[in-house]
């Protein structure tokens, strides 16, 4: 990213690991059944795994699936149009699933995932997103987990990028500009 000088961190990796940890006792509570976790890629991809370990932890036994859905083009901005990359493979009729997505901003990607699984019959579908912008949603969605509620500002890291930039990073933090 031309330009950039650093990323400035909102939350660490010890707040995260925390707050995943949080996150799991909740799913818990909530006795999901034949439970199937879909991470919605390419974002999600650390949360999930770190979520799926804490999910282990708390006695749960989830399958794991991926679906790969884009409403972004090359930019930072969502494009409004839902495309399916990748679809999952297993049946969610009569389960519960569980959508991670890394962040719930326009809220056009989770609603047309959430809309998909349940009707392909799944008894219940539950949305956990790591972070959450509440004044940004374009439609009707709301998640039934969520790790931090996040300002409104360009996040990167722990899987979220910019033009396929920073998604190694081990925290979420926000790019600085230079004069910033």
């Amino acid at each position: 990213m031309s330009g950039a000088r650093q990323v400035k961190v909102l939350y660490d990796e010890a707040a995260i690991a925390k707050r995943n940890e949080e996150l799991a006792k909740e799913i818990a509570a909530v006795e999901p059944k034949d439970l199937l976790v879909v991470a919605v890629l390419k974002g999600s991809f650390m949360f999930a795994a770190d979520l799926i370990r804490a999910l282990h932890r708390v006695g749960l036994e989830p399958h794991v699936e991926f679906i790969h859905l884009s409403s972004y083009l090359e930019g930072p901005v969502s494009s409004g149009t839902v495309r399916i990359l990748k679809d999952i493979e297993s049946s969610v009729r009569d389960r519960d699933v569980l959508l991670v997505d890394d962040i719930l901003e326009s809220g056009r990607t989770l609603a047309f995932a959430k809309d998909l699984i349940a009707a392909r019959g799944a008894r219940r579908v539950l949305v956990c997103t790591m972070l959450e912008k509440p004044g940004k949603r374009a439609v009707q969605i709301t998640a039934d987990f969520v790790g931090f509620s996040c300002p409104d500002v360009f996040v990167v890291g722990y899987g979220m990028d910019v033009a396929h930039s920073y998604r190694e990073l081990p925290f979420v933090g926000r790019v600085v500009m230079e004069g910033e």
